[in-house]
């Protein structure tokens, strides 16, 4: 995927939390590591032993920001996590989860995916009735919402009265001294799911992560659903009416790792059917089939194999390099893709490539590409997007900036390929890729400019 400057407090993160399992902290540690690709900027865990919180988080991968030593200080059979993804302005380590809150009915702490779109309109509401905010996370509105007049016992209903406050995107895991409220939003924009772990369970943003601890998969959490997981078992409440599946389409293209479920379907396969669909609608004349690593692959596959044209690895990434939009500067940024990306010249030299991506954001990433793939004696370089142009900003869970940052906003696609270098540039349709997933509701607001909710300020 192209790269681009996610907004201070609009990110897209990953989430875990486990409840009534020896270790919780050393289990959550594999769960985020599963997630990494989720958030690569901050990571952090908190545990509850003997109705005491501990909490270690960071800025940095979680092989960086914990030790076993760390890890063993977090006590407990009850765990949060989270990874965060970086943006321009950081904001400290303030800004990373899991956000804590010390309050005499109970202490607890809480990990969010998403943004809240009517967030600064709640924050001015909050501060004028004299609440005081430590960091510039949208996550921080919840705890303040929370209202502080029950015991740990019936903040369920507290908890479903903030909710209903919040409008936007949030998959969202509350731990109190004695149980996990697991909360997803009413359009289920971003994926949560619960497992079963030995006789307790796991949360997390997506099932890879249940692979890596050995969970088994038990459900999705619904739109609009709060699971309360204690030692009754799992508990469900509804605190909305009003549901919608309006799935982030971009969690199937590019966020979620291929080995991931969403809503029971595969995302390797959904992106190799759009591959496949890719073909039907842009057929063009080539030697190869190269995918851009890693998102891209299994699109590739699936062009290839609707194609008859082979499949090569024309492109090869560096294990030890993290996305390009993870650096602050374009010319980091810059300097970044060509650190991560390196062409295979003798499968590329004298070739006619079909390079396969998943998306163009700012095209800098792939003007970058097919300069890369030229200079090692690519014949001629088609340029086939695995979804439809983006061409408008996304307010729940990722911000790729303004209109002016997109290159598909203000430009036709023939103007978008004179400006990446391509011999062709092609892109798949909405429908294709409502097919690919055998879906007929998601969010394309990024494609289409339809959003789900209202914006207000954003």
């Amino acid at each position: 995927m192209e790269d681009f400057e996610i907004g201070e407090i609009h990110h897209e993160c990953g989430v875990t939390g486990f409840y009534g399992v020896e270790n919780a902290a050393n289990l959550a540690y594999y769960a985020l590591h599963s997630l990494q690709h989720r958030g690569q900027q901050g990571c952090g865990i908190s545990t509850f032993c003997d109705g005491k919180m501990y909490t270690h988080k960071g800025a940095g991968l979680v092989s960086e920001v914990f030790s076993k030593h760390d890890i063993a200080a977090l006590q407990g059979s009850m765990a949060i996590g989270h990874v965060r993804y970086p943006t321009t302005d950081v904001g400290g380590i303030e800004n990373i989860q899991p956000l804590t809150f010390r309050h005499h009915t109970g202490d607890f702490a809480l990990v969010h995916n998403g943004n809240i779109v009517n967030s600064k309109e709640l924050r001015r509401h909050l501060e004028t009735r004299g609440s005081l905010f430590q960091t510039t996370s949208d996550s921080e509105l919840f705890a303040h919402l929370i209202k502080k007049d029950r015991s740990d016992e019936h903040r369920i209903h507290n908890i479903a009265e903030a909710l209903n406050v919040l409008e936007g995107a949030f998959s969202m895991i509350v731990m109190t001294a004695n149980r996990l409220y697991v909360c997803r939003d009413k359009y289920g924009f971003h994926p949560l799911s619960v497992a079963r772990l030995g006789d307790g369970y796991m949360v997390a943003s997506e099932t890879c992560a249940f692979d890596a601890v050995g969970a088994e998969f038990i459900r999705d959490i619904e739109p609009g659903e709060i699971v309360t997981i204690d030692h009754h078992g799992l508990r469900s409440n509804h605190y909305s009416t009003f549901k919608r599946h309006k799935m982030c389409i971009m969690e199937y293209i590019y966020f979620a790792r291929p080995d991931s479920d969403i809503e029971g379907c595969n995302v390797h396969t959904f992106r190799r059917n759009s591959g496949r669909l890719l073909y039907e609608e842009c057929r063009v004349e080539g030697d190869i089939v190269v995918g851009v690593p890693d998102s891209s692959l299994s699109a590739a596959i699936g062009y290839a194999e609707a194609s008859g044209i082979p499949y090569e690895m024309g492109l090869v990434k560096s294990k030890y390099v993290a996305r390009t939009f993870i650096q602050p500067t374009q010319e980091l940024r810059s300097r970044g893709v060509k650190m991560k990306l390196s062409p295979v010249r003798s499968v590329v030299n004298g070739k006619r490539l079909i390079l396969i991506d998943d998306s163009i954001v700012r095209g800098t990433t792939s003007k970058q590409i097919v300069s890369m793939l030229r200079a090692a004696g690519a014949k001629e370089v088609h340029l086939c997007i695995a979804s439809p142009k983006y061409a408008h900003p996304c307010f729940y869970g990722v911000d790729t900036g303004t209109y002016d940052q997109l290159l598909g906003a203000h430009n036709s696609v023939e103007q978008m390929r004179d400006f990446i270098g391509a011999d062709s540039l092609h892109f798949l349709s909405t429908d294709a890729l409502y097919k690919a997933g055998n879906r007929n509701d998601m969010c394309a607001a990024c494609f289409t400019g339809e959003y789900p909710t209202e914006l207000y300020e954003a």
